[in-house]
């Protein structure tokens, strides 16, 4: 959210996984855990436990990737506002409320947000009402629509 839509977060990690990669998930742990060796910083410092949630993007997630760095053999993007936005409404706690505002106000399209949301509860899918409600209830406090 830092360095791709400027919004400043205090944060002890970075949320992230390996895509388009050849190398099993196992394997880029332990890179990552020598990168954190060499560094002196906390070996953990990649989370990839928001993983659990890339099932609620939607299928054209990447069209909205931001890029933030490519180099010889690393290519890093962040996802968009309004990925963010639906991840964060999935994980649905209180202290990503302000995230979720600050993407709004960033100029969010809070029709993808909607739209996937609707389809997720459509599909019966867990959680996927909780995370509408977070939403809906975000913008009417905003006085948007989505």
């Amino acid at each position: 959210m830092a360095a791709a839509h400027d919004i400043p977060i205090s944060t002890q990690d970075v949320d992230g996984v390996p895509d388009r990669s050849s190398m099993e998930l196992s394997q880029f742990k332990e890179e990552i855990r020598a990168v954190g060796r060499e560094l002196r910083i906390s070996q953990d410092w990649l989370n990839d436990y928001f993983s659990t949630f890339l099932f609620v993007l939607p299928p054209n997630y990447g069209d909205r990737l931001v890029p933030l760095f490519q180099g010889k053999h690393l290519e890093v993007c962040a996802l968009g506002k309004e990925d963010l936005i639906l991840m964060k409404c999935f994980a649905g706690r209180e202290r990503d409320v302000p995230h979720i505002r600050a993407l709004i106000r960033k100029g969010a399209d809070l029709k993808i947000v909607d739209d996937r949301l609707n389809e997720l509860v459509r599909k019966n899918i867990p959680s996927a009402r909780k995370a509408a409600d977070l939403f809906s209830d975000v913008c009417d406090e905003m006085g948007v629509a989505p």
